[in-house]
């Protein structure tokens, strides 16, 4: 079972960016789809990017042009590069990781998960 840790979240003015990493432990990442979820208060959890491991990325509509997810499979881990940041971006981002090859946009899609980092942009 892989371990997910997320860093790189905090408070940022409309218009910044945050660079979100996910690290992961106990199996390479090389063979799983990875993906970036947030959650706002009183909202559902939501998709907002992945990659599968043929480095294939998809996007959320609300964030194509702005967020890029990368993956360095060398240091195991997963990046969300966030420019041009909005205070609709304000959640809680969450990494997960799934063994199937197409990415799911639902929560349930994944089977392993991070405890969470949080993004506040102010406006």
């Amino acid at each position: 079972q892989v371990q997910l840790v997320e860093s790189g979240g905090g408070l940022v003015q409309a218009g910044g960016s945050l660079r979100l990493s996910c690290a992961a432990s106990g199996r390479t990442i090389s063979r799983l789809s990875m993906g970036w979820f947030r959650q706002a208060p009183g909202k559902e959890r939501e998709f907002v990017t992945g990659i599968n491991w043929s480095d294939t990325t998809y996007y959320a509509d609300s964030v194509k042009g702005r967020f890029t997810i990368s993956r360095d499979n060398t240091k195991n881990t997963v990046y969300l590069q966030m420019n041009s940041l909005k205070p609709e971006d304000t959640a809680v981002y969450y990494c997960a990781a799934s063994s199937m090859f197409n990415i799911v946009v639902t929560p349930n899609g994944f089977g392993a998960w991070g405890q969470g980092t949080q993004v506040t942009v102010s406006s």
